[in-house]
């Protein structure tokens, strides 16, 4: 199975990666929150704003218009006006009362009487078309409050002007007599928006009638992009932004009232977002470069930190690795009394405390091994030994026939050779030097093996099939190989004195050859196989030291193969064991169980 990519990457690397991940996160994270409550902040800042200028503007204009009451009551009470008015000569208006408008009004001022009707008599100023305010309704409807003056906004020749109406009353027989109606009015255009912008403090002024512009503070453009969607949006909810298309801002509507009350028009008090957003591009700017800043500084001392964690665990590392092979003097350096350079110190110990065991484990060992070798031999040796003094006893001491003699130095043939078999199993557990390989016939060696102990197959009544094909060739030592043959072969007549069937097969693989010895003998119980191939492993046998499987499986490990056993109660032993085909296995495998040897 493929590890994943993080897996196979240093502990340096997963460490930086990590780290460099979370300050990341963490950053954005602070970094977003930060914008966003700078973000709301600067939205409720520019409503702020609007809102300061709204209040601005509402006392400029309220100014302004009580400035303009002002006059109107100022020229309408003078008496030398009022008897001007009271000839209803034009001429005689303007004389009068011209040259003092145009020297308190200001540049573009209406100044306009009317009869009670409402009809003109005189325009000082303002109004070129004397037919608009003929047929106005402008003094009707203000005369329904008379004699107070009314305030208002009206639309006059393609401006809007913001006028005070003034009734001029008289003395009669029958008391006050409305004399003439006083108009005057100031011009609501581009110079008075600019004014309002100044008053307060940069916000953008936009009026509205009639879905007409009559006056704004913008550039052409963004005054007809934003007329356009302000008018569009008339009487529907206000919106928290409106764009021109290039810059965003904050809107507030009022409505712009006639002198009846009812609306003629909106004016639009706009706040621009941009200084807010060139704060906040400043902002993001700052904080990504401190963002990065902080970012490297965090890795750079992770990396310091990481280095001075990482650089002993790579030692201990490398010290483990020596360990696993067997190098128990191996030994890391401390460096300073913190917790690596306790489990340094701990990892010293360590391998002091596996060498001294080991040593001591060798020891026991080895006493244990002659103790039990001793045991095993003079247990193993004690029968053909009997055998031998019992029969030369015989020789000796009695006169006996020919048959019984020779049935006497049979049995001492036997036992003799009996005890040169297990003095050269013993000579086989210290050997140190293998004999020379050579290519044979797998199938010929085992066929070698069978042949040695067919007569006593023959007695049990065991039938041993070989089924090895001939083309199956590899180097081996044959006599350790046949020995192994002859060892399992014989064990599995031991299990089976009652008769059975043994069966040798092989097989091949792609580089190597799999042999299989079975029977159908009683099987090997579970406990028995955990240890059946160490030495003196002697469970359930009569003979033997108990070397036969430990010896032969070290053949076939010396051999580059492996052995091992598969077997449950009842349904026989299968014994398996695998030989390369190549000589260079079988090479490699001798100098490992060299160098285990020397070790």
């Amino acid at each position: 199975m493929r590890l994943p990519r993080f897996a196979r990457l240093s502990l340096l690397w997963k460490i930086l990666l990590s780290t460099s991940v979370a300050i990341t996160a963490l950053f954005t994270i602070a970094g977003w929150m930060v914008l966003h409550d700078a973000l709301e902040t600067t939205t409720r800042g520019l409503e702020e704003e609007v809102q300061a200028s709204f209040q601005a503007y509402r006392s400029l204009w309220q100014s302004r218009a009580e400035k303009l009451a002002s006059l109107s009551l100022i020229l309408s009470a003078m008496s030398d006006v009022r008897a001007a008015f009271s000839t209803g000569d034009q001429a005689t208006i303007r004389d009068t009362a011209g040259e003092l408008w145009a020297r308190v009004s200001e540049e573009n001022a209406l100044f306009l009487v009317t009869d009670p009707k409402g009809k003109p008599i005189a325009s000082l100023s303002g109004i070129p078309d004397q037919d608009l305010w003929g047929h106005s309704m402008l003094v009707p409807a203000a005369a329904k409050r008379f004699p107070r003056q009314t305030l208002g906004i009206i639309p006059a020749g393609g401006y809007l002007y913001q006028v005070a109406v003034t009734p001029v009353y008289v003395q009669s027989a029958r008391g006050l007599a409305l004399l003439n109606v006083l108009v005057a009015g100031n011009r609501v255009d581009a110079l008075v928006a600019q004014r309002l912008k100044e008053a307060t403090g940069g916000s953008e002024f936009l009026f509205l009638s009639g879905r007409q512009v009559m006056a704004s503070t913008l550039n052409p453009r963004a005054t007809a992009e934003l007329a356009r969607k302000l008018v569009a949006s008339t009487g529907g909810p206000a919106a928290a932004r409106i764009s021109d298309g290039v810059i965003e801002y904050a809107p507030l509507m009022t409505p712009l009232e006639d002198i009846e009350g009812k609306p003629i028009g909106e004016l639009w008090i706009l706040r621009s977002f941009e200084n807010a957003r060139q704060r906040l591009a400043v902002l993001r700017r700052n904080m990504i470069l401190l963002g990065l800043a902080a970012v490297l500084v965090g890795l750079a001392l992770t990396y310091l930190l990481a280095r001075k964690i990482v650089r002993p665990v790579e030692t201990l590392d490398r010290a483990a690795a020596e360990v696993s092979r067997q190098n128990y003097d191996y030994r890391v350096p401390v460096e300073g009394q913190d917790e690596l350079g306790r489990l340094a110190q701990t990892f010293n110990d360590m391998c002091t405390s596996i060498q001294s065991a080991r040593q001591e484990l060798i020891r026991q060992e080895r006493i244990s091994t002659i103790g039990r070798l001793s045991s095993s031999i003079v247990h193993d040796l004690r029968n053909p030994l009997a055998a031998i003094y019992g029969g030369s006893e015989m020789l000796v001491d009695s006169d006996l026939a020919p048959a019984q003699v020779k049935r006497l130095a049979a049995n001492l043939y036997r036992a003799s050779r009996r005890i040169q078999e297990l003095l050269q199993d013993l000579v086989n557990v210290g050997r140190g030097k293998t004999e020379g390989a050579e290519i044979c016939r797998l199938g010929e060696v085992a066929a070698a093996a069978v042949e040695s102990l067919a007569a006593t197959a023959e007695a049990q009544s065991v039938s041993v099939l070989v089924d090895v094909p001939d083309s199956i060739e590899l180097p081996l030592e044959r006599a350790r190989m046949e020995r192994v043959f002859i060892n399992l072969i014989s064990n599995a007549l031991e299990a089976m004195p009652a008769g059975g069937a043994v069966r040798i097969a092989a097989t091949l693989e792609e580089h190597a050859a799999l042999v299989e010895v079975s029977d159908n003998g009683p099987g090997i119980a579970a406990q028995v196989q955990a240890h059946m191939f160490q030495p003196f492993a002697s469970s359930g046998k009569k003979d033997g030291l108990g070397l036969g499987l430990a010896l032969s499986r070290q053949t076939v490990l010396d051999h580059g193969g492996d052995m091992w056993v598969e077997s449950k109660p009842g349904l026989g032993a299968h014994f398996f064991f695998r030989l390369p085909l190549d000589k260079p296995a079988m090479s490699a495998a001798r100098q490992v169980a060299s160098s285990l040897q020397q070790v």
